[in-house]
């Protein structure tokens, strides 16, 4: 049985990442300090034989060396991040610390016990907001130039840098995950998907930035996963691959669709539920699209589930799964920029 490290396992991702990897007979061990966007019920087979979890931060080097020596994981998918940018422009300190100090705590504990003889492969997922705005019609692939607009974006853009330094400089076994928008069920509900959801369970307002014409690139986090496993098994070394849907939705269009389909479902829409644009946020990109050519041409790689289908889905388990957002403290994350929209 093939053991795996996920950083970060108890998030949104990565919970449904280790739930995946179970399900491949895997032996995963989920390493998460479980801040606030964290939750130690996210892992669905948390009670599984092939199941452990270690409260770690990854910026202790110490204690990651010791639990890559002790379990010796055929690769170690680092999802451990701050990822909020919202969050990132009330205070990016988190960010840096996270983002880019943790990621260099791992590469430093690969390139030490590659001496002993422990090589595992190294996953890096990253965001498609490290290429920054991009035009219509035109979509971001792998060689394109690093643009980076928030402090999230650039702790991203700057861990990235550091995995291909160490590709090279050290001879690290590493793949760069580069994926758009994701949603499914577990997400922390500060980001728009599971907040318009919410919002709509508890009769609240529906907000949206400026005029609502930001466009994203969704995917469903089932098969993001389908494509991690992929690069794992299939990805060549040193390479980075975008992953992505292809399909683009503005934010106000997703909105009006969670709502026709909730009214669909026969979800009541109560009379305080109305879509109401905010000011914008500072530097917010308009627009993100992945070229993702590369990963279907090398890796036979595409996504599968249909957006409207994963939505409704996503909308259902939030209905049946009401006790994720009761054990969800508001002070976490309801007095913040993003969320006093």
């Amino acid at each position: 049985m093939k053991k795996i490290i996920v950083t970060g396992g108890s998030g949104f991702i990565g919970s449904n990442l280790v739930n995946y990897l179970i399900k491949k007979r895997c032996f995963v061990i989920n390493l998460d300090k479980l801040t606030y966007s964290s939750n130690k019920y996210n892992n669905g087979l948390r009670n599984s034989r092939n199941y452990k979890h270690f409260k770690v931060d990854i910026v202790n080097q110490k204690k990651l060396i010791g639990l890559i020596k002790k379990f010796k994981p055929k690769a170690i998918f680092n999802l451990a991040a701050e990822t909020h940018v919202d969050r990132s422009i009330d205070g990016p300190k988190n960010f840096i610390h996270s983002n880019i100090i943790g990621t260099f705590n791992i590469l430093e504990s690969l390139r030490f016990l590659q001496k002993k003889g422990i090589k595992p492969k190294l996953i890096h997922i990253s965001t498609d907001e490290v290429y920054g705005d991009i035009k219509k019609n035109f979509r971001s692939n792998e060689n394109d130039r690093y643009e980076p607009s928030s402090p999230y974006s650039a702790s991203k853009a700057s861990a990235d840098h550091l995995v291909k330094s160490y590709i090279r400089t050290y001879n690290l076994k590493a793949v760069i995950s580069n994926c758009c928008n994701n949603y499914g069920p577990y997400q922390f509900p500060e980001k728009l998907i599971p907040k318009i959801i919410t919002n709509i369970f508890q009769n609240k307002e529906l907000p949206v930035y400026g005029n609502g014409k930001n466009s994203r690139e969704w995917i469903h986090v089932e098969d993001h996963c389908e494509a991690l496993f992929t690069l794992y098994l299939k990805g060549k070394n040193g390479e980075s691959y975008n992953v992505g849907s292809g399909f683009n939705l503005d934010n106000i269009k997703l909105i009006k669709n969670i709502l026709k389909i909730c009214k669909s479902m026969k979800i009541k829409i109560g009379n305080k539920t109305k879509i109401k644009f905010v000011k914008d946020r500072p530097g917010h990109d308009f627009r993100y699209a992945l070229d993702n050519k590369k990963i279907f041409k090398n890796l036979k790689w595409k996504a599968k589930i249909n957006f409207k289908k994963g939505l409704k889905e996503t909308i259902l388990w939030y209905l049946e799964n009401k006790n994720f957002l009761s054990k969800i403290s508001k002070k976490n994350y309801e007095k913040r920029l993003g969320l006093k929209l």
